[in-house]
């Protein structure tokens, strides 16, 4: 499965991990300064009426994000991103996740987004020189994530990987535990798609069998997992969730999977 960020921005994975990674971000600035570390940061702001959005999975997520009545304040807080973004109406742009947190950061916090790709890369500084504390990096996010997590305190990783590759899912689990072995305050949330049981039960198992503490499983399955060529759902795992998480994930998951979902959609959330 090809997972680029540009081809599905603002798709109903962009809602859930976007809605829980702000939910994070708020939860651990409460209690102190946070360096929040993006393993795949992507471009960081993407345009939904260009080619690189020919997709349209945009029609089924943001654009039924912001058409939406009586969001949840978890919702409503990534709408409003959307809104202040989008000044004149509409969604023409979506942030992804270096925007959504560059807004949020303080003069204490710090972003450091990785991405491998030139060309991205050059984007993503452009997206982010608005922001002195944030930061774009080129090279593997994965190994760099590890050095700059050990560089500091208590960090929040994001794992983000485009599932390009058949290790992504290996990279991914080996990279949270080896962050959260080096600092047990650390936070580590690991988007991964949803196609086939088989796969993600391999992965969660990896996670667990890393015993580097306890994780939360957030998903929300859009369609039954039948085809594991489609992505039928997504998960966030968070491992070394913050207190709280719990609840925001079903309030995220199950708004994700009633409203964004199909007849059937469901919402999961269990601990690792």
């Amino acid at each position: 499965m090809n997972y680029r960020h540009s081809f599905h921005a603002g798709n109903f994975a962009d809602i859930l991990k976007h809605a829980l990674l702000l939910w994070l971000v708020q939860a651990r600035q409460a209690v102190g300064p946070v360096t929040v570390i993006d393993t795949h940061a992507g471009a960081g702001l993407y345009d939904l009426s260009g080619d690189g959005a020919r997709s349209r999975e945009a029609e089924a997520g943001v654009e039924r994000l912001m058409a939406s009545r009586d969001r949840p304040p978890l919702i409503e807080a990534l709408a409003s991103e959307v809104a202040a973004i989008n000044p004149g109406g509409g969604t023409a742009l979506y942030p992804g996740s270096p925007i959504l947190v560059a807004r949020r950061l303080r003069s204490e916090d710090r972003y450091l987004g990785f991405e491998m790709n030139p060309p991205v890369l050059g984007l993503l500084e452009q997206a982010l020189e608005t922001w002195p504390t944030a930061q774009a990096i080129g090279g593997d996010g994965y190994d760099q994530a590890v050095v700059a997590a050990n560089a500091v305190r208590a960090p929040l990783v994001l794992i983000d990987p485009p599932f390009e590759r058949p290790d992504d899912y290996v990279r991914s689990a080996d990279t949270a535990a080896a962050i959260v072995r080096a600092d047990r305050a650390a936070t580590v949330a690991i988007w991964t798609p949803l196609k086939d049981l088989e796969t993600f039960d391999g992965f969660i198992r990896r996670i667990e069998g890393a015993k580097v503490g306890p994780a939360l499983v957030a998903e929300a399955r859009l369609r039954p997992l039948t085809n594991p060529m489609k992505m039928n759902g997504c998960a966030l795992v968070i491992v070394n969730p913050p207190k709280g998480a719990e609840a925001a994930a079903r309030v995220v998951c199950d708004w994700v999977a009633n409203i964004l979902g199909e007849q059937g959609a469901r919402a999961e959330v269990w601990s690792a």
